[in-house]
């Protein structure tokens, strides 16, 4: 029997050598043995020539040694098979002897008895039992029951598997669709969004500029608040106090300002004082003296 590779191999042995450093002539013979048989046995006339190396050698006696296992092993199952032929066969011509016996030989039943009773072989082979009493029928319907009721489960827990899966891709189609016109609207939206941060980049070195000129400015009024003595105790309620206390001193003070300009207008000499005074008068007697002339001239005019 041949060998084939998808076989285990034993682990290689070293081939041994004799004194001379020859190999081992006994395994050769062997392998040259084998070689021959199989060669034999597949239709070829001689073994093709080759070096005998050790490596060759040891591989080829483990092949031989694998493939002659197995065709012992093999012949061992194959006598098997044939005693149990033989013995069916006898088993076979026994009960054909007693079918004709009692008169239900094969050739003298009807041809539907023939016909139902092969069919009824044929189930009992489907159904894979070893003889056709009820019981064991029975028996079979019932496991095949119970498979069909299984393969049901099966089969209902797959659907339902099946329609969560097609939910599940029907709403990652949803998904996906979303995502496409997202994609598609935010790629319509690059383009201004681009000019948009060219702005943003225009605006922002503006403000960067407008930034270091305030802290500029920031950094001279500092500077200048330093020079004219200016500290942190000078708060906003510190002005807005001393403004108030300003317009209450405004307040008392109005009446001894009104009264020092209304001595703005004398002289600063006492004779000019008194000649001013007298000026004052005359001027006082001449209006009152204009005052009678008028009055007489009205009184006049109104008894005529």
């Amino acid at each position: 029997m041949s060998d084939t590779p998808d076989y285990p191999q034993q682990p290689a042995t070293e081939l041994s050598k004799t004194t001379s450093g020859s190999f081992d002539t006994n395994r050769i013979g062997e392998v040259k043995s084998w070689l021959a048989s199989q060669f034999d046995a597949a239709g070829k006339d001689h073994v093709p020539d080759f070096e005998y190396t050790s490596r060759s050698i040891s591989h080829l006696h483990n092949l031989a040694t694998i493939s002659q296992a197995r065709t012992q092993a093999a012949s061992i199952i194959a006598n098997d098979f044939r005693l149990k032929a033989s013995e069916y066969r006898s088993q076979a011509a026994r009960i054909r002897e007693i079918l004709e016996n009692v008169g239900l030989a094969q050739e003298g039943l009807p041809a539907n008895v023939v016909a139902s009773s092969q069919v009824l072989a044929n189930v009992a082979n489907l159904l894979n039992i070893r003889d056709t009493e009820l019981s064991s029928f029975l028996v079979a319907m019932g496991d095949v029951s119970l498979r069909k009721t299984g393969v049901e489960d099966k089969r209902a827990k797959v659907q339902k598997e099946s329609k969560i899966l097609l939910d599940y891709t029907r709403k990652a189609i949803a998904r996906l669709t979303y995502l496409k016109r997202t994609l598609a609207q935010l790629e319509d939206d690059v383009a201004p969004c681009e000019t948009q941060m060219e702005g943003w980049k225009t605006n922002l070195s503006i403000l960067v500029s407008k930034e270091r000129q305030y802290l500029q400015q920031y950094s001279n009024y500092k500077a200048m608040l330093n020079r004219v003595g200016y500290t942190p105790e000078i708060s906003h309620g510190m002005l807005v106090e001393m403004a108030e206390h300003r317009k209450d001193l405004e307040k008392k003070t109005k009446p001894i300002l009104d009264t020092l300009r209304s001595y703005q207008d004398l002289p600063p000499d006492k004779a000019l004082a008194a000649l001013a005074i007298e000026d004052k008068k005359r001027q006082y007697n001449a209006a009152e003296k204009y005052l009678e002339d008028v009055l007489q001239s009205a009184l006049a005019t109104s008894e005529d």
